[in-house]
């Protein structure tokens, strides 16, 4: 994720697309645009590196496009175990790509995890196109399991980086019976030193029809508030903490207070944020 360039730190990296590329890069030059000027000029004189590279090659990504060679990246990004009002568990969100500049085959999973079963989990694979230096649009399937039947769903939505170095993600799903769900993303980065970094990150679920067998129910189903704290021992490596709100909302809660669940639940977390 970048954002603007503060006094005394360098933009962080981005997540999706042409975004990871940048990640990894960090100072790609992309569609000819001085992204040096646009991240404040040279790196200052406390920094890390004067590539913010941190002492870690490029390997196979060198900082330029790459066209129609293929590339890879892996992306554990939340790896945390979770305490809340429900109880004590784990949790996971995870992306991949694999592919060109201007076409990847996307996976990414994220779930729950408690007493050593899945909640709640969904797996995603998308085809993914570029549609503009920062966007691309999605297309593919996502398999929802866990507790309740499993539900299969073909997905559609646009992610990029918006003004101001938000990441965004909005994806639309159409299911059997009828079923429809749409789902929101956003999160940033804020730089407090080269190595510390808080990540807030929103999420909102929407659903088109009830489903009691998984506690879904129509309309605005939850939101989620997100605030981790990092800190990058290695860009590929670092452990983290922060606080987590999930609102449950409509006949979406009413379904978790049956269950005897909370309707506001907060959540503090712990883990570790890999890259590859």
């Amino acid at each position: 994720m970048q954002h603007p360039a503060m006094p005394g730190t360098a933009p962080a990296r981005l997540k999706g697309g042409d975004h990871a590329t940048m990640r990894a890069n960090d100072h790609a030059s992309m569609s000819g645009m001085n992204m040096g000027a646009m991240q404040g000029g040279s790196a200052p004189p406390d920094a890390r590196s004067p590539d913010y590279s941190d002492g870690v090659g490029y390997g196979p990504m060198k900082p330029h496009m790459h066209g129609k060679a293929a590339l890879g990246m892996l992306l554990l990004d939340q790896l945390e175990t979770v305490h809340g009002r429900d109880g004590n568990g784990q949790a996971w969100e995870v992306e991949g790509w694999y592919g060109s500049d201007e076409d990847k085959l996307w996976l990414r999973s994220e779930g729950e995890a408690s007493r050593g079963k899945v909640e709640d989990g969904n797996l995603e694979a998308l085809w993914s196109h570029a549609i503009a230096t920062y966007w691309d649009s999605q297309l593919g399937v996502r398999h929802d399991f866990g507790a309740g039947p499993a539900r299969d769903w073909v997905a559609f939505g646009v992610q990029g980086l918006a003004p101001y170095w938000f990441e965004l993600e909005a994806t639309g799903y159409a299911g059997s019976s009828g079923r429809t769900a749409a789902r929101f993303r956003a999160d940033y980065e804020v730089l407090f030193t080269q190595r510390l970094i808080l990540q807030p990150e929103l999420e909102i679920n929407l659903y088109g029809k009830d489903d009691p067998a998984r506690g879904i129910g129509s309309g605005l189903s939850d939101a989620q508030l997100g605030l981790r704290l990092r800190y990058e021992i290695r860009r590929q490596f670092a452990p983290y903490v922060g606080i987590n709100w999930v609102r449950r909302v409509g006949a979406t809660a009413d379904y978790a207070r049956q269950a005897g669940q909370p309707v506001l639940d907060r959540q503090w977390v712990a883990g570790i944020r890999i890259w590859l």
